[in-house]
């Protein structure tokens, strides 16, 4: 689910940042396959997850307090890296490159997705990068049965939903000795 939700995001901060509403683009997250990119009639920017792995960045542990219940608490979440091939579909050549441009400038300068933009059903920030240490790239556009095409890669570091909510303990308020003096005892 939370993959869904790092979609969603990212859609949203493309049509608010570049901006791209729904009636000049598309922001599509489909294989860049030839045949996917013949249909294309308006501009499209392309997120192509292409990689799911875990990440070495560790996650905290987390509490919450619901209005009125009791407080609850989880355990960390592992932290997954996606790794999405990002493309621009315009017109030309020159449009491309300037509608990529202007994406690649959005990403570099965006640390995290703004929580305004996720849903309230994820448990983490989303944390962006651009570039692929293994340079998959050719290999992606090889597969894809298209032509290479300017593009970069995006990674987006989340926590994955593994652990349910539990409530959390009750906290200790007092600690009462519960030890006697063995003199006492032997004197009784």
């Amino acid at each position: 689910m939370f993959i869904s939700h790092v979609d969603s995001g990212l859609e949203k901060l493309l049509r608010t940042r570049l901006p791209l509403p729904d009636e000049m683009g598309d922001v599509s997250f489909d294989p860049p396959s030839g045949t996917w990119s013949a249909q294309l009639s308006r501009i499209t920017v392309n997120l192509f997850l292409y990689d799911v792995q875990r990440s070495s960045q560790p996650s905290a542990p987390s509490v919450r307090n619901q209005e009125g219940g009791p407080a609850q608490r989880r355990r960390p979440q592992p932290m997954v890296q996606l790794g999405y091939l990002v493309s621009a579909w315009a017109g030309s050549p020159r449009d491309e490159h300037q509608l990529l441009g202007d994406v690649v400038s959005i990403f570099a300068g965006t640390e995290a997705i703004p929580d305004t933009l996720l849903p309230d059903e994820l448990s983490s920030t989303v944390r962006l990068s651009l570039g692929d240490n293994d340079n998959k790239v050719r290999e992606i556009w090889a597969a894809s049965g298209g032509s290479l095409k300017a593009s970069f890669c995006l990674m987006a570091t989340v926590a994955a939903d593994t652990f349910d909510w539990e409530l959390t303990p009750p906290s200790v308020e007092r600690i009462a000795p519960m030890a006697s003096r063995m003199d006492d005892a032997a004197n009784a």
